[in-house]
């Protein structure tokens, strides 16, 4: 009786080991699948979208996003986004270290004050968007590697079309045309600005209808983004030679 009772545990012990096996190859998968994306987000004519458009697409959730090329798209939002979100943007690979470490010895914590342009376009890509160490400690690789495979002006471009700009609005153009009736290949270096420090808080902050607060921050990004070429150089197209 004892050794069918041992022979019961030893297949039930073979049986949960297995199903452990089975489930850390099922995240193994799936924690991989993005990296095999970003292969992918390196063509062109593909055009990613975000978890939050998705999730907007499962609940029938109408919302607005027109793709546009970075060409198309102003390099006044472009130079401004930098500047306010990621001023180290065209210098690191992926992940800003020196700001990571300031933001964690101050607040004790990640934040988005440490995250990057990438980090936030492997956020919005693959990941979801409450603040937690596994989420940033999964940022972090994805970022990494999507520097490494993808051209920072593709990083840029792929960012702009899928951040969001308030609820249901994603990407340069949709904001644009919402916000200021025009395209977003023809924002001026004002609306450029309000566009970009929206960005920190699309469901409060209002580019149209600014704030006193808002105003001042824009003020600032319009003239760091006079003083950019240092920082944007990545992002400006190489000039033909005649």
């Amino acid at each position: 009786m004892f050794a069918e009772d041992r022979k019961s545990l030893d297949r039930s012990d073979k049986g949960h080991s297995k199903r452990l096996r089975l489930v850390f190859y099922a995240l193994a998968i799936l924690l991989s699948f993005p990296f095999l994306l970003m292969l992918l987000y390196n063509l062109p004519f593909i055009h990613p979208v975000s978890t939050l458009m998705l999730r907007d697409q499962i609940t029938f959730t109408p919302y607005e996003r027109e793709w546009r090329s970075i060409d198309d798209i102003s390099p006044n939002l472009v130079y401004a986004v930098v500047m306010s979100e990621d001023g180290q943007f065209c210098s690191h690979s992926g992940v800003d270290w020196n700001a990571m470490k300031t933001v964690i010895s101050r607040d004790g914590g990640p934040n988005r004050g440490a995250s990057t342009i990438t980090m936030q376009m492997v956020k919005n890509l693959f990941l979801w968007h409450d603040r937690s160490y596994l989420r940033k400690g999964l940022e972090i690789p994805y970022a990494t590697v999507a520097d490494a495979v993808l051209s920072k002006r593709r990083i840029m471009e792929i960012y702009l079309n899928i951040a969001e700009w308030g609820p249901g609005i994603y990407g340069a153009e949709a904001a644009s045309q919402h916000f200021f009736k025009r395209s977003a290949k023809n924002l001026n270096p004002r609306q450029a600005a309000y566009l970009a420090v929206t960005l920190p808080n699309p469901k409060l902050r209002n580019p149209s209808r600014p704030s006193v607060n808002l105003t001042r921050l824009e003020r600032l990004i319009e003239k760091r983004v006079r003083q950019s070429a240092a920082y944007t150089q990545c992002l400006r197209e190489p000039v033909s030679e005649q």
